[in-house]
């Protein structure tokens, strides 16, 4: 007898278990669990993943004024259900009554028809008292801004008078953000091909390739996705290419390079390039292959330690290198809600010990005169104008180019742009030159 599929309500609550109890990307546990829904209800399915991981320390909070005492850790299946009936009460237009029945029927989804009753309560018990309810919590920074307290403290380290706005920003939904590929066209041209298909999108304002769309749809309704016409990608993520003042002949590195959007994005810049497209993983690579395929471009693509040149670098200079570094990701929090969750303390140490092996390994590969351009889609000062100011007083060959742009604001180095700022994610750019 085949066994009876998730509806979205399971689904979603299995793929929170993952990432609130086993610590897994949000990324890797959705596919599988959308593959198991009818297509009806993967949309429902993704939302409520999204959105309940988006307010989870919120919901974490409510959760415990609801329950008497916490549920078995081996029932944290039936809590992230729990978190999903809490959300659609709060934050969608579902009707109540249909949140709460619909919840506590994928309770038998989950083989736990014990949990009925409790699911039932609390649910119900939230409906009658959610005004007290929610100004208890509330009196907690972390709960009302739905942010691990620590990363706050962070972000109002760094950002004293930004911090709450960029909490409220990393809550909204992200628009979705397309490139042009200008090999193929213009931006306005592609506007008009939008247009004909019935989708609303505007230029955004700094990125010369860059339209956003009014609401989020299927690539495969957007006109020439397949042919490499377009690629998804925020404004933000877009400003790399030209920093780097690109022109053909030159020789490229792309640090890091996996997906491979501003890879593709370089040589949709400047096709004449020998780029050499690197990557620690080889799976990855997979990824890059992929939508260099799509756009129909080409590059070197080589698995290697960007911090560890020797395995991978055959001697000769790059004219211009780009690391996009691995970083802490709390720029794009509106995009990865999971960060909130899986990121810790510690991390921010070990990665801005990271980031500084990988520049001043990568930077004697840099020829003279030629420009690196440091990027993260953090907004933490260690990751980002710390590093490279840091980085600029240990190496003597290294110079800064300063940013002069309309976009983001000058930091101690480089150019910081904050999350939702001209509707892009937060991201952080440095240019140095070397001697």
């Amino acid at each position: 007898m085949r066994a009876k599929r998730d509806d979205a309500r399971s689904a979603a609550a299995k793929v929170i278990d993952q990432v609130l109890s086993e610590g897994r990307s949000l990324a890797g546990a959705l596919p599988p669990a959308l593959a198991s829904v009818p297509p009806a209800d993967r949309s429902l399915t993704q939302e409520l993943c999204y959105g309940t991981l988006r307010w989870v320390p919120r919901l974490e909070a409510l959760a415990g004024k609801l329950l008497d005492k916490p549920l078995r850790a081996r029932d944290s299946d039936v809590h992230a259900l729990l978190l999903v009936g809490l959300y659609q009460l709060l934050y969608l237009s579902v009707p109540p009554h249909a949140a709460v029945s619909l919840t506590v029927e994928a309770t038998a989804r989950l083989k736990k028809d014990w949990a009925r009753g409790l699911l039932n309560g609390v649910l119900r018990r939230l409906q009658r008292e959610q005004e007290e309810l929610l100004a208890a919590v509330d009196t907690s920074e972390a709960a009302a801004l739905a942010h691990p307290a620590w990363l706050l403290t962070r972000f109002e380290q760094d950002w004293p008078q930004q911090w709450r706005d960029i909490a409220g920003a990393n809550n909204e939904r992200p628009p979705m953000t397309l490139r042009v590929n200008r090999q193929r066209g213009s931006r306005e041209q592609y506007l008009e091909r939008l247009h004909q298909a019935g989708i609303d999108a505007v230029a955004a304002t700094h990125a010369p390739d860059a339209v956003t769309l009014d609401g989020a749809v299927g690539v495969e309704r957007l006109p020439g996705f397949a042919a490499g016409d377009v690629s998804v990608q925020d404004a933000a993520a877009q400003l790399a290419a030209g920093l780097l003042q690109l022109a053909p002949g030159q020789r490229v590195l792309d640090a890091c390079a996996a997906p491979g959007g501003k890879t593709g994005h370089l040589l949709e810049t400047c096709k004449e390039l020998d780029l050499l497209a690197l990557d620690s993983e080889t799976e990855r690579l997979k990824r890059v292959e992929e939508n260099l395929a799509r756009l129909q471009l080409t590059a070197e693509l080589r698995a290697g330690d960007a911090g560890d040149p020797q395995s991978w670098w055959d001697g000769r200079p790059f004219d211009r290198i780009l690391l996009d570094a691995p970083c802490s990701g709390s720029g794009v929090i509106r995009r990865h809600p999971d960060i909130k969750t899986l990121r810790r303390p510690e991390d921010i140490t070990a990665l801005a010990a990271q980031q500084a092996r990988l520049l001043h390994a990568l930077w004697p590969l840099l020829a003279p005169g030629g420009i690196l351009v440091y990027a993260t889609c953090s907004i933490l000062t260690a990751e980002n104008a710390g590093q490279v100011t840091a980085f600029l007083r240990d190496e003597a060959q290294a110079a800064e180019l300063p940013i002069t742009a309309a976009w983001g604001q000058a930091a101690a180095a480089g150019r910081q742009i904050l999350p939702g700022e001209n509707g892009m994610d937060g991201f952080y750019y440095a240019t140095l030159r070397k001697a």
